[in-house]
């Protein structure tokens, strides 16, 4: 570690010639009074007070007595109330800040509006403010300014300690405010050289450390620089308050302090500093010696020390810790390190490079875990056991699946039993895979979901089978439509729905009753699993049209129908799906006609009035004309070519 010292840093003249003049009276006398703090520097006021020194906030109860007026000098009133009270001063204001008052004092009585640029709770501002009758403007920020008046003329004067570019700037601003300005650049020089110095040392170091009391106006504004400059800045009032853990890890440091800082406390910074380093370095060189010897493509074991989203930082007792950067953490690139790796994990690493040019050490664990899952991944094949794979990557030809912690293959005729189009819904799936090949020495493991699958689909069967009784309603899904009827899933096992199995009514497709994928309840017919033939329903889960018929039709009334079938003694008309009745020919126009077809045609929709329902024999006749608003009595047709059978009533629905 490099340490250098900015000069101008510690006590300035004023402040050293204070404490000298301090230091004599407290010898000579036993009891002085200090007005405030003799200067901002807790650790000097202390060894004062020890010799005597008492401070005091105001002079009210003294008489009599010896009183230091401090380096930030006071208001021209204390001095006159001193004198009243018979008080021996022992003035030891500042050079500089004495001719502030006396330039105050001076413009004050010429008529001037003193405006004063600082901080308006510093001593050395309030002091300076009594010498003009407390009258002045105080300047500390741009806002300040809006509240002074236009005045005729104006003196403006500076707190010592304040920087250069604030004073300027602020002056300029003033400008606008007086007819007349007269300008004094009081900044004590002292000041201006501790400010240059301590950014010049700034941009030369990796850390500043800048010493004086955290309440020191100066010490403030050397920090102030400092931060702007070296961001690794670190304001301390004794060598006690110095972050050492932190500082040592730096190969050079700065060193300044403020006015109020003693030479005696800067050499204790130093030697602390110094005497830490050694240590460090002898600790070092025994770390050094401890340290283990590591050779490429060795696995040892370390422990976890950070851990982020691209990166664990590993302790693997060796001169510089070990990164395993997330591509080498697992097999699986989807894989956050902070949800898998926790500080304090003690884990086992492969050592892929000891020095990747920056001297970190570059670790793999996926390595570790592909040697150990090998031995795994081997044992489980032979036992034919399924495993747990997650899908990570989809692939030209199938999918790249993780499966402890190695990475496999699944085909993509293997990863359903069903085909597949589109693989991408199985990324990121975990999916029960068997393993169907494995060589070790090319480290080539191939997977099959669709192993598994059909073993539970077999299975599966193997129970539906068993659980099959006719008469049995069952819930099932639509697959496949044909021209003869629907195929549909009842758990595993495909059964066949005729057309004439779909509804009670005339069915021209079975597209015109379901879709594929409709889920249906259908009821088993027959079933032969030797063949593996099912016969199902779906008509019989509803009730039957000719049930309780009369409830639901009455003679007389009227209703509309849909011509389905025309015959030479008449007209069959469908009521509903399953439920025809017969309009015969002398009831269907108040005119003659030879055929039905002559006033009636296939699919028409017409109104009819119910002349009679048979419910046993299922029959119902019908009556166009009638429900057209003319009279007919129910006629029993005895004319054996126009007796309606039962063949006749089949062929409507044909």
């Amino acid at each position: 570690m490099n340490i250098f010292v900015a000069d101008n840093s510690g006590f300035c003249f004023g402040v050293e010639k204070a404490i000298n003049l301090a230091a004599k009276t407290t010898d000579k006398y036993s009891t002085v009074y200090s007005l405030g703090p003799l200067i901002h520097n807790k650790q000097v006021i202390d060894r004062l007070k020890d010799k005597g020194l008492n401070v005091v906030d105001n002079i009210d109860k003294l008489k009599n007595s010896r009183l230091i007026i401090r380096s930030h000098g006071v208001p021209l009133e204390i001095y006159e109330k001193a004198d009243k009270q018979g008080i021996e001063i022992i003035d030891t204001t500042c050079p500089f800040v004495r001719n502030i008052q006396e330039k105050v004092k001076t413009f004050y009585k010429k008529g001037y509006q003193i405006v004063i640029i600082g901080n308006p709770e510093h001593p050395e501002v309030v002091g300076i403010n009594g010498w003009c009758e407390n009258t002045a403007y105080i300047v500390n920020l741009e806002d300040d300014i809006e509240d002074i008046e236009k005045c005729d003329k104006i003196c403006i004067v500076a707190q010592t300690t304040m920087t250069k570019e604030k004073f300027e700037s602020l002056t300029k601003m003033l400008a606008e405010k007086a007819d007349e300005i007269s300008v004094f650049n009081t900044i004590c020089n002292a000041t201006r050289l501790r400010q240059q110095a301590c950014a010049d040392i700034a941009k030369k170091v990796d850390a500043m450390i800048v010493i004086g009391g955290y309440h020191s106006s100066n010490t403030q504004k050397l920090a102030s620089i400092s931060k702007a400059i070296c961001t690794n800045t670190y304001h301390i009032e004794t060598s006690d308050d110095l972050p050492l853990e932190e500082i040592l890890k730096y190969e050079t440091i700065g060193i300044t302090a403020g006015a109020s800082t003693p030479d005696w406390i800067i050499k204790e910074v130093v030697n602390k500093l110094n005497n830490a380093d050694n240590g460090m370095n002898e600790m070092m060189e025994e770390i050094e010696k401890s340290l283990i010897e590591l050779k490429k493509g060795e696995v040892v074991k370390g422990k976890v020390i950070s851990v982020n989203e691209n990166e664990v930082m590993v302790n693997i007792g060796y001169k510089s810790d070990g990164i395993i950067e997330r591509n080498e953490l697992s097999n699986d690139p989807s894989i956050n390190p902070t949800e898998i790796i926790n500080v304090g994990d003690e884990i086992e690493v492969y050592i892929i490079k000891l020095d990747d040019g920056e001297g970190n050490v570059i670790l793999s664990k996926k390595r570790v875990d592909t040697i150990k899952g090998l031995e795994n991944i081997e044992e489980l094949y032979n036992n034919a056991e399924i495993v747990e794979a997650k899908v990570v990557e989809i692939v030209k030809g199938g999918a790249i699946a993780v499966v402890n912690n190695l990475r496999g293959f699944i085909p993509a005729s293997h990863i359903s039993y069903n085909y597949v189009k589109n693989l991408d819904k199985f990324l990121g799936e975990t999916l029960n895979v068997k393993i169907i090949e494995f060589d070790r020495n090319k480290k080539r493991i191939i997977l099959s979901r669709k192993e598994v699958e059909k073993k539970e689909i077999e299975k599966k069967k193997e129970q539906l089978w068993e659980s099959l009784e006719k008469g049995k309603k069952v819930e099932g899904e639509v697959k496949r439509l044909t021209n003869f009827g629907a195929f549909v899933d009842i758990g595993g096992v495909d059964g066949l729905v005729h057309i004439s199995e779909l509804s009670w009514g005339r069915v021209n497709h079975p597209s015109e009753v379901l879709s594929e994928g409709d889920t249906v309840e259908v009821e088993i017919l027959d079933f032969n699993k030797k063949e593996g033939k099912i016969s199902l329903g779906l008509k019989q889960t509803k009730p039957h049209p000719w049930n309780n018929v009369n409830e639901k039709y009455n003679e007389g009334d009227i209703v509309e129908g849909k011509v389905v079938r025309l015959v030479d003694f008449g007209a069959f008309v469908e009521l509903e799906p399953g439920l025809d009745g017969l309009v015969h020919i002398s009831q269907i126009s108040e005119e003659h006609i030879a055929k039905p077809s002559e006033v009636l045609t296939k699919g028409q929709k017409v109104n009819v009035k119910i002349l009679e329902v048979k419910e046993e024999e299922q029959r119902i006749s019908l009556s166009i004309k009638a429900a057209e608003g003319k009279e007919t009595e129910a006629t029993e047709y005895k004319d054996d070519e126009e007796e309606v059978t039962i063949e006749d009533q089949i062929n409507t629905k044909e």
